[in-house]
């Protein structure tokens, strides 16, 4: 299969950046929480970062789940890391130190899915995600829980 390319080009002041999407008709807006000096006034690269794993889990445990034959009616994802400033804010860095830590993913799904098909998806998910998978090559410990509705 050929690769797929994703292109994105971003300008900006300060810490704000509007991202455009190559070949989309529409714009990502960035900003940043107060303490990074930023006004807030738009979702960090920190918060789309985790939107993008909720998203990617998303679009990939769909993409699973026919494979498996089953039906998600409704899913939903709650993602949180810790961060670690460090690094950005001071250059600092030991090594094996990462700066998002203790990945949790939550998923709540209605489905007809049995309990095993359900473990399925999960994993399957998780090892097919490209976003999962950079977390976890980057050795962010991630543990997921996925429950039915």
């Amino acid at each position: 299969m050929p690769l797929v390319t994703f292109a994105v080009s971003g300008q900006g002041t300060g810490v704000a950046q509007t991202v455009a999407v190559d070949g989309a008709d529409y714009t990502i807006e960035t900003d940043a929480y107060p303490a990074f000096g930023g006004q807030d006034e738009h979702p960090s690269p920190l918060a789309y970062t985790l939107a993008s794993l909720s998203s990617c889990n998303q679009v990939t445990s769909a993409l699973v789940a026919k494979e498996l034959g089953v039906t998600i009616e409704h899913v939903r994802f709650d993602v949180a890391a810790d961060f670690n400033p460090t690094t950005m804010t001071t250059g600092t860095h030991r090594d094996g130190e990462t700066t998002f830590q203790n990945l949790r993913i939550d998923a709540v799904i209605r489905s007809d899915a049995t309990d095993e098909q359900l473990q399925e998806l999960a994993r399957e998910t998780e090892r097919r995600c490209p976003v999962s998978q950079l977390f976890a090559q980057a050795g962010v410990t991630i543990t997921s829980n996925w429950k039915k509705a």
